[in-house]
């Protein structure tokens, strides 16, 4: 007769126990493993039984530097899983070798694993503070100590690392929680608790089942099935969530019609001189119904082209050899009325675009801009990006690090400025249009102008540099943003993905990676603010002190009297 299969419980008393033999090697599998919850995996159960196993570790670590060090290796595994995509970005460009982008990838998780180090430390340190007077604890109490202790840890430091030196809050733990096209899942908590919040709701659900477990065997004589129950159901009513259709009805859809396109330019043809007037007519070919021009009523409507969307400069006032390359005309008037042309005399055109800052009729520096024109050519307004990517758009101790050959990945000599910060666009028929171009939509809590609420957010981005990783995971955190604010948010990129997402985070039209294709519907409503968007990163913030105080609730009753 064959051996018997091993029962469940024994199976995970295995996996902690080689754990716990090999703390450093198992920090750093386990971050990994927790990466593989992003897109484009989304193996999200992958996430909470890596975060469960951490607070194991932590829980077992007998120093803090210990507990610093576990917390250290797992976001070093973490980071350099999830930030791979950084790497292909140097594939683009002549200034480095390509294998400085592995290189670059391991030296940012070096940095960013500081982050999970320090929530560790704080969570261990959190609790032997409380215990330092206290009476021991059962293992449940000092399992959902610790578990509390860590979330609010968790959020706290995800927090920081949103804003510190600029920020880099690319891929929150709690997107690990948001559902597949068709639902939220549970991202929707999003618009109570926001996306730190989020993660720290995260590292709760990992850390129940070893609680349910440890209740469980608490009590004499309880069945090995018994022990099991708590956690499985609870994992499978939670993969319902996770992957049934959001339950309420699709957003309603607003008046505002809208043509999106994704021209499918690749990285390596964009930027090249000689493929301009080929890639305009690409754009061109796609915008126009039937590749005829516009007219009659059914073509007002707004348009919609990615970052780096047009190759010409399209504001009048620099010097004339600014000019030499255009695509059309050595005049930015011609391409703007070739454009409006495009788009059709009824239509309204938000682009990618840059612009330059002259000195003495010398560039010397750069803007990362949308422009919005008219059927006429006529420009209406303009929006700078405000967060720009260190070492991509601007480098970093410029004085210092050019003459080791370093560069910044975008091609030019020159630096691009930040502008002001979201803004609100009044178009009249076309709606009130936010606006954050590209990285921008990763910064929760700073998408949208809170005096003057938007009726959606436009996202224009350039992911062409980032691989088959990259593009999934900017979409998801853009759908956290929708989610967040309750407001619709449409993304137009170079080569993918584009989406249209409603209010609750649903995708209601894309189009795939690497595919050319235009998108044609009306933007969805708005909802009402969401708690969030009226108080922003204060709710997690205040999530983080109330896990905190719970924390020291479960330990407090367990102190000696004096």
């Amino acid at each position: 007769m064959p051996a018997p299969r091993p029962a469940l419980s024994t199976f995970f008393r295995r996996v902690l126990t080689a754990c716990l033999d090999r703390p450093r090697v198992s920090a750093v599998v386990l971050g990994a493993l927790a990466a593989c919850g992003f897109q484009p995996l989304q193996l999200w159960p992958l996430t909470l039984l890596a975060i469960a196993l951490l607070i194991e570790l932590i829980a077992r670590a007998e120093r803090g530097r210990r507990a610093f060090l576990i917390g250290w290796l797992f976001g070093l595994g973490h980071f350099t899983l999830g930030n791979n995509w950084i790497a292909t970005a140097f594939t683009y460009q002549a200034a480095m070798p390509t294998w400085l982008g592995g290189i670059a990838v391991f030296l940012l998780a070096l940095y960013l694993a500081l982050f999970p180090a320090f929530a560790t430390l704080i969570a261990w340190a959190f609790l032997r503070v409380l215990s330092r007077r206290a009476a021991p604890l059962t293992p449940p109490r000092r399992a959902l100590a610790l578990t509390l202790a860590f979330a609010a840890a968790w959020i706290f430091t995800e927090w920081v690392r949103s804003w510190l030196f600029t920020g880099f809050p690319w891929n929150p733990l709690g997107v690990a929680l948001l559902g597949p096209f068709s639902t939220p899942g549970l991202a929707i908590l999003t618009r109570w608790v926001g996306t730190y919040g989020l993660s720290g709701v995260l590292v709760l659900l990992a850390g129940l089942p070893a609680l349910f477990m440890r209740l469980a065997a608490a009590h004499t004589g309880t069945a090995r099935a018994a022990r099991l129950a708590p956690p499985l159901i609870g994992l499978a009513a939670l993969t319902a969530l996770m992957v049934l259709p959001a339950a309420w009805a699709p957003a309603a859809p607003g008046k505002v019609r809208y043509t999106l396109v994704q021209p499918d330019l690749r990285q390596e043809v964009l930027d090249d001189p000689q493929q301009f007037e080929a890639s305009f007519v690409k754009l061109a070919k796609l915008t126009m119904p039937n590749g005829v021009n516009n007219s009659g009523v059914d073509s007002k409507r707004l348009v919609l082209w990615p970052e780096s969307g047009v190759s010409d400069y399209l504001r009048d006032g620099y010097p004339p050899y600014f000019y030499v390359g255009f695509t059309y005309a050595d005049d930015p008037a011609v391409a703007r009325w070739r454009i409006g042309r495009v788009i059709g005399p009824q239509s309204l055109l938000l682009t990618g675009a840059v612009d330059l800052v002259a000195k003495n009729d010398m560039p010397v520096a750069a803007r990362n801009s949308v422009t919005a024109l008219d059927g006429d050519g006529d420009i209406l307004a303009g929006y700078s990006k405000a967060h720009l990517v260190p070492y991509g758009e601007y480098l970093p101790m410029r004085s210092i690090l050019e003459p080791l050959g370093l560069s910044r990945l975008v091609e030019g000599d020159i630096d691009f400025l930040p502008g002001p910060g979201p803004r609100t666009f009044d178009f009249g028929d076309y709606g009130k249009a936010g606006i954050q171009i590209c990285y921008e939509i990763v910064f929760s809590g700073h998408v949208v102008d809170p005096r003057d609420r938007p009726d959606y957010i436009f996202n224009p981005s350039n992911d062409g540099w980032f691989g088959y990783w990259g593009p999934p995971q900017h979409l998801a955190q853009a759908r956290l943003r929708a989610i967040e604010e309750g407001l619709p948010v449409l993304r137009s990129t170079t080569t993918g993905i584009s989406a249209v997402v409603d209010a609750d985070g649903v995708v209601r039209n894309f189009a795939p990676w690497r595919t050319a294709k235009r998108l044609d519907g009306f933007i969805p409503r708005a909802h009402a603010p969401t708690l969030f968007a009226r108080f922003g990163n204060a709710l997690p913030l205040a999530l983080a002190a109330m896990l905190a105080i719970l924390a020291a609730c479960v330990v407090a009753p367990r102190r000696r009297r004096a």
